[in-house]
């Protein structure tokens, strides 16, 4: 199962990358997030491991494997058979807004029943924190 979405924010770069990596603030922008946690740390970065805990979805602990301030972070969560991996890219279009990419794949051997279950739960969220995003970056 895979799942894209994007949308275009008015605010600076510098802004949207900043409501993007404070994971921890997540809840207050996007009701598709109870609560995140960053264990063992303070900060966004590769290795870094983060407890999330979703409406209707069990708490899974996902790992930053990519971080490029500005541009990219992923991260990548294992539970029961199916490694979810999570994207979320900014680039600046030419008329000076800002696109964020969110994606979220799913693998593995139950990753074709899993999806059955939650993908339009996945679905809405995706879209639910491309939303969220954009209100918070948006806003003064």
């Amino acid at each position: 199962m895979e799942y894209r979405t994007s949308i275009e924010i008015n605010a600076p770069l510098e802004k949207v990358w900043a409501v993007l990596a404070d994971v921890e603030r997540w809840p207050e922008w996007t009701e598709s997030m109870e609560h995140l946690d960053i264990v063992g740390g303070s900060e966004l970065k590769r290795g870094v491991k983060v407890r999330i805990k979703q409406p209707r979805l069990p708490a899974m602990v996902w790992e930053v494997t990519e971080i490029e301030p500005y541009r990219v972070f992923t991260w990548q969560a294992n539970s029961g058979g199916v490694t979810s991996v999570g994207d979320h890219r900014l680039s600046v279009a030419p008329d000076d807004l800002v696109v964020a990419e969110l994606s979220i794949r799913q693998t593995g051997l139950l990753a074709s029943l899993v999806g059955l279950f939650t993908s339009g739960v996945t679905r809405r969220y995706a879209q639910m924190e491309a939303e969220g995003l954009k209100r918070r970056s948006e806003s003064s």
